[in-house]
């Protein structure tokens, strides 16, 4: 199965957005382990989150599109912009 590199970006001064869906996105992505090799927050200048990253092992682009559309921040309109790209290890584990 290939990998695939998420990174989402939140809309401008929407923490409060992330801080109020982050329980069910936490959730959602805990049902999902299989699928996650690695991921967390992106953050801000100041420390504070400010977009996703994450790693998923998915059969294509299509179920890591799905992966993200249901996700909880996404229905909840937390981002500015997605990126979903195909990804390969060279250095390191995962």
């Amino acid at each position: 199965m290939p990998l695939f590199l998420l990174t989402c970006i939140d809309k401008p001064d929407s923490l409060n957005v992330r801080m109020g869906a982050r329980e069910a996105h936490l959730a959602y992505v805990r049902q999902r382990l299989d699928q996650v090799k690695v991921g967390g927050p992106l953050l801000d200048d100041a420390g504070d989150m400010a977009g996703s990253m994450l790693i998923l092992d998915l059969p294509d682009l299509a179920a890591a599109e799905a992966f993200t559309r249901d996700d909880p921040y996404a229905l909840a309109g937390l981002f500015e912009r997605v990126e979903i790209r195909p990804f390969r290890v060279t250095v390191g584990q995962l």
